[in-house]
C-alpha cells in the first residue's frame, strides 16, 4: 500500500470511527405518529403569557440586595402572596435554543440542531405554540422563527428586532427588553381599532410569548455580578408589571389569564453558559393567575445542594423543584391544549390550583401521551389513580430509554474491534517499513488465498445478519469495517512473530521498564483531558530530560537551562483557571509590547549580521509583521476602553482586526524558508491575531510555548549524536524548501517514540489549558451576536497554538533526518491510540490536518514580482 493511499485510508477510517459515536449515542429523540392527548375537562385559563428572561440565573432573581430589598419587587410580591415559585433544572448544553425547546416543546434538544447553529429545525416538532389557537411572540430573531416555522397552519406570529441589535458592545442591552415591552403595548392598543385582531385576542387557547434577551446580553458583556445585569433584572420586573396590568385591564379582569416567568438557562460568574454548573442549569420559575396555586409557607426545607440552600434563605417559602421540560405540560394544562407530542416531562401538580379530578385527569393524559411515544401498552388506566399514573410514566420512560439504546452495545463492540485492529495494523506497518526488526517475509499464496476467502465469508455472514435486521446503511460500514482491517493485521503475522522474538531477546527489566514508561506516559495524557494539573507534572518531568539523559553535556548548558526554565513556566498555565477569570487587558498589552521587543531585537540582530540569506524585501516583511503586532496591541487597548465607556466597537478597530486576521495567513509565506526565520515569521503573524482574541494571561501562552519549541529544535539536533548520525547543515542556514528534496532518511529508533510523546504532550497543552469559550475574546472583531462567526473566531484562537507546535515538530522531523511527509502521520496515529474514544479520534484527525498545514506554512513561499537572488546551502 503506497504512503499517500495509506494516509488517506487512515484519515477515512478515523472519520468513520468518529462518525459512529453520533449513531450510537446521539440519535434524535423525536418520534412521530402519535395521537395528540388533551385533558377533557375545561381549563382554568383562556390565555397564557410566557415571559422568558434569557440568561437569568435563579439566585440573581430571588436574592436580596445588601439593604435587604429585592431587585424584582413585583415578582417578589407575586411569589409571596398570589403565585407559586420554584427552580427548574435544565440540561446540558445550557444554550438558548435547547432551553426554549424544552420549555415550549417539552423535550430535550435534538443534537443534530447544533450543525445549524441552534437556529433551524433539523426535524420539525410539536410545541405549545403549534397546539394553541393563536400565538403572538416578540423578541429575538434567533429564537422566535424556529417555533413559527414548524407550526401547522398560519396561527403563530412573530415580531423581531434586527439581528444587529444584539450588540454586546453597544449601549445597555436592556433596550432589547424595552423594545419587546413597547411593541406588546403598541400591539394591544392597535387591536382596539382592528376588529379581526381584537376578536382573535379574545379567543380561548391564546399564547403571548415575550422573549427578553437583554439580561443574557448584559451578562455576556459585563458578567452577572455587574451593575448592568442587576439593573436589567429590575427593568424586566418593571416591564412584567406593566404588561400584566395592561392585560388585566384589556380583558376586564376576567381572571382567565395565566402568567409564567422563567429562563432558558443561567450563567456563570464569568459570563458564559453551555456547561453544567448549577449557576447555568438552575433557572427560576414564577407562575400566577388563572389555575395557579397559591404560595405555600413553610418553616424549613431540606436541600442537599448548597446552591439551592443559598436561594431558599432569601425566600423562606415552599420551593418547588422540577425538570425544565415539565413547564411545557404546565402551560398546556392551564389553557387546555394537547400536550406536545414529543414531551418527556411530568406535569408539576404542585403548581395547579384545581380539583383533584382535574389533576387526576391531567396526570392520566400525561401518562397516555408518554405511552403514545412508547407504543408498547394500550391498557386503560383507571381515572383518579394519580400514583399509578406516575408509576406508568416512569416505566414508559424506562422503556423508551431501553429501545433508544437498543443497538448501542452491538455497535460499540463493532467499532471497538475496528479501532483496536486499525491501531494494531498501523503499528505493524511502522515496524515493518521503518525499522530493522523484521526479516523478509516468504510468500505463501495458498495461505493468503484461504485467509482472504475466510474473511470474505465472515463479511458475508455479517452483511446477511444486518440485512435481515433491516439495519441502516451506516451499520454496514461500522460492522464490516473490522473485517478488512483484521485481515490486514493477520496478513502481517510474520511481523508479529519477529516483534515477539525481538522483545523476548531483550532483558526482562529493560522491556518491562520501557513498557511501563509508555503506559504511564499515555495515561498522563489521558488524565490531562480531565485533570489539567497532570500536564504540570509531565512538564516538570520534561524539565529533567537533559539531566537524566546527560544531554546537557553534549548540548550547550545555556540551552539546557533555558529548557528547564521554559518547561517550568509552561507548567504554570495548566494550574491557571480556564473559566471564572476576570479580563486582564494590561497583561495582554504587556504581552504585545514584549513580543514587539523580541521582534526588534531579532530585526536588529539580522541587520547587524548582514545575513546574506535575507534581502531588503525579507526585512520589509518582518517590519510589516512588527507593525501588525503594534496595531493589534493598540486595538486591544482601544477596544477595551471603548466598550467600558459603552461606545461600542470602533469601526477603525474592526477593520484593523479583520485585516490582521487575513494578512496573518499570508505574511509567513512571503518570508525566507530558512528554519528559524520562517518559524519566527509564523510566530509573529499568529501572535498578532492571537492578541486580538485574548483577554488575559492566555496571551502569554503562545510566546512561552514558542520559546520552548525553539529550544526543543536545538536540543533534538544535539540528541542525534547519541546514535552516531551525521548532522545536517547548521540550523541557522537550514532551509525547509530544500528539506523536501532529501531522499536519504533514517530508520526509526526508540528515541523517536520519546519525540512523538513530546509532540503529543505539547499538542495537548493548548486544548487542556484553553478549552473555554468566552465571547469577550471576539470583541475586537464584532460585538453583534453571530454564533457561527463568534464560534469560528474562538476556534481559531484555540487552533493557533496547535499550529505553532505542529510547525516546530515539522522542523524537528526534518532536522533529525526523519521524513515528515512519509512517516510522521503513521507513528503519531499509533501513539495516540489511547482510551477515551471521541477525544482520540478527534485528536488524531486534527493532528493530521495540522501536520499538512505545518508543511504548507514552513515549505511554501510566495514570490512577489521582483528579482530574487538565489543562494545555495
Amino acid at each position: 500500500m503506497g504512503i499517500p493511499v495509506f494516509v488517506f485510508a487512515g484519515l477515512l477510517v478515523h472519520c468513520v470511527f468518529l462518525a459512529s459515536i453520533f449513531d450510537i449515542y446521539f440519535t434524535s429523540p423525536l418520534v412521530h405518529g402519535m395521537t395528540p392527548q388533551q385533558t377533557p375537562l375545561p381549563p382554568p385559563a383562556k390565555r397564557l403569557v410566557l415571559f422568558v428572561a434569557d440568561g437569568l440565573r435563579a439566585d440573581s432573581l430571588y436574592e436580596l440586595d445588601s439593604n435587604g430589598t429585592s431587585r424584582a419587587p413585583f415578582l417578589r410580591s407575586i411569589l409571596e402572596n398570589t403565585g407559586s415559585w420554584g427552580i427548574s433544572h435544565t440540561r446540558v448544553p445550557t444554550e438558548s435554543r435547547p432551553g426554549h425547546v424544552a420549555l415550549i416543546a417539552g423535550f430535550y434538544e435534538d443534537v443534530s440542531a447544533v450543525a445549524k447553529g441552534w437556529k433551524e429545525n433539523p426535524v420539525e416538532f410539536d410545541s405549545i405554540f403549534n397546539e394553541s389557537k393563536y400565538t403572538w411572540s416578540w423578541g429575538s430573531p434567533d429564537i422566535l422563527p424556529m417555533f413559527a416555522k414548524g407550526a401547522s397552519g398560519d396561527h403563530v406570529y412573530t415580531f423581531c428586532y434586527t439581528a444587529e441589535s444584539e450588540d454586546f458592545g453597544a449601549q445597555d442591552a436592556a433596550k432589547l427588553d424595552t423594545w419587546v415591552f413597547d411593541h406588546v403595548k403598541s400591539f394591544f392598543n392597535s387591536s382596539r381599532s382592528n376588529q379581526t385582531l381584537y376578536s382573535a385576542l379574545n379567543e380561548e387557547k391564546v399564547v403571548l410569548f415575550l422573549h427578553l434577551l437583554g439580561i443574557d446580553t448584559n451578562g455576556h458583556a459585563h458578567r452577572p455580578n455587574s451593575r448592568e445585569y442587576k439593573e436589567n433584572i429590575r427593568k424586566v420586573d418593571e416591564g412584567v408589571k406593566e404588561i400584566a396590568s395592561m392585560l388585566e385591564n384589556f380583558y376586564g379582569n376576567d381572571g382567565k389569564t395565566a402568567f409564567i416567568l422563567t429562563s432558558d438557562h443561567g450563567m456563570t460568574d464569568w459570563g458564559s453558559h453551555g456547561a453544567g454548573h448549577p449557576s447555568e442549569t438552575l433557572t427560576p420559575l414564577i407562575a400566577w393567575g388563572a389555575g395557579v396555586n397559591y404560595p405555600q409557607r413553610v418553616a424549613s426545607q431540606f436541600f442537599e445542594d448548597n446552591f439551592l440552600k443559598g436561594i431558599w434563605k432569601y425566600v423562606k417559602m415552599g420551593m418547588l423543584l422540577f425538570a425544565q421540560a415539565d413547564i411545557a405540560l404546565l402551560m398546556a394544562s392551564l389553557i387546555g391544549v394537547p400536550f406536545p407530542l414529543n414531551s418527556v416531562g411530568t406535569l408539576p401538580l404542585e403548581y395547579l390550583n384545581n380539583s383533584a379530578h382535574f389533576k387526576a385527569e391531567s396526570m392520566f393524559t400525561n401518562a397516555v401521551q408518554i405511552l403514545e411515544q412508547f407504543k408498547v401498552t394500550k391498557h386503560i388506566v383507571k381515572r383518579g389513580k394519580v400514583s399509578l399514573c406516575k408509576t406508568l410514566i416512569n416505566l414508559a420512560l424506562e422503556g423508551l430509554s431501553y429501545y433508544h439504546t437498543y443497538d448501542r452495545l452491538f455497535l460499540g463492540l463493532s467499532i471497538a474491534m475496528g479501532f483496536v485492529g486499525w491501531t494494531a495494523y498501523v503499528i505493524l506497518v511502522i515496524i515493518k517499513t521503518h525499522t530493522n526488526l523484521t526479516k523478509a517475509a516468504q510468500s505463501h499464496d495458498k495461505e493468503s488465498t484461504i485467509l482472504l476467502y475466510g474473511f470474505a465469508f465472515v463479511g458475508l455472514i455479517i452483511a446477511f445478519f444486518l440485512l435481515i435486521q433491516t439495519c441502516p446503511w451506516t451499520y454496514y460500514v461500522y460492522c464490516l469495517l473490522p473485517v478488512p482491517v483484521w485481515y490486514a493485521v493477520v496478513k502481517e503475522l510474520h511481523v508479529i512473530q519477529d516483534l515477539a522474538a525481538y522483545l523476548l531477546s531483550l532483558p526482562v527489566g529493560q522491556s518491562m521498564g520501557f513498557l511501563l514508561i509508555c503506559v504511564l506516559g499515555i495515561e498522563i495524557l489521558v488524565f490531562s483531558f480531565f485533570y489539567r494539573s497532570t500536564l504540570t507534572i509531565g512538564l516538570l518531568v520534561f524539565a529533567g530530560w537533559p539531566v537524566i539523559t546527560q544531554l546537557w553535556v553534549q548540548a550547550k548548558v545555556l540551552y539546557s537551562l533555558i529548557w528547564i526554565l521554559l518547561c517550568m513556566l509552561l507548567g504554570i498555565f495548566p494550574l491557571m483557571p480556564v473559566v471564572g477569570r476576570e479580563p486582564n487587558i494590561p497583561l495582554v498589552i504587556a504581552t504585545g509590547l514584549l513580543t514587539l521587543l523580541i521582534s526588534c531585537s531579532s530585526l536588529s540582530s539580522l541587520c547587524k549580521s548582514k545575513n546574506k540569506y535575507m534581502n531588503n524585501e525579507d526585512l520589509k516583511v518582518q517590519f510589516y509583521q512588527m507593525l501588525s503586532i503594534a496595531l493589534s496591541t493598540y486595538v486591544v487597548s482601544s477596544t477595551h476602553d471603548s466598550l467600558q465607556n459603552k461606545q461600542g466597537l470602533p469601526v477603525f478597530n474592526q477593520i484593523i482586526s479583520w485585516t490582521t486576521l487575513v494578512s496573518s495567513s499570508l505574511l509567513p509565506l512571503l518570508s525566507p524558508t530558512f528554519l528559524f526565520q520562517r518559524l519566527f515569521s509564523i510566530l509573529l503573524s499568529l501572535m498578532s491575531t492571537y492578541l486580538l482574541l485574548s483577554t488575559g494571561y492566555e496571551a502569554l501562552f503562545p510566546l512561552v510555548l514558542s520559546g520552548l519549541m525553539f529550544v526543543w529544535i536545538n536540543m533534538e539536533q544535539e540528541a542525534l549524536q547519541q546514535y552516531g548520525l551525521s548532522l545536517k547543515p547548521k540550523l541557522a542556514v537550514f532551509n525547509f524548501s530544500y528539506a523536501t528534496d532529501i531522499m536519504q532518511f533514517r530508520q526509526l529508533h526508540l528515541d523517536d517514540v520519546r519525540r512523538s510523546f513530546f509532540f503529543v504532550s505539547f499538542f495537548v497543552m493548548p486544548f487542556s489549558c484553553f478549552s473555554s469559550f468566552d465571547p469577550a475574546s471576539v470583541y475586537c472583531f464584532l460585538t453583534v451576536f453571530s454564533p457561527f462567526m463568534m464560534g469560528g473566531l474562538l476556534v481559531l484562537k484555540v487552533v493557533i497554538p496547535f499550529v505553532l507546535v505542529s510547525c516546530a515538530f515539522e522542523a524537528v522531523q526534518v532536522t533529525t533526518q526523519l521524513s515528515s511527509k512519509r512517516y510522521s502521520k503513521c507513528y503519531i496515529s499509533a501513539l495516540v491510540g489511547i482510551s477515551h474514544y471521541v477525544l482520540v479520534m478527534s485528536l488524531t484527525i486534527f493532528m493530521m490536518l495540522m501536520n499538512g498545514l505545518a508543511q504548507l506554512l514552513t515549505t511554501k513561499k510566495l514570490e512577489l514580482s521582483r528579482k530574487t537572488k538565489h543562494h545555495s546551502t
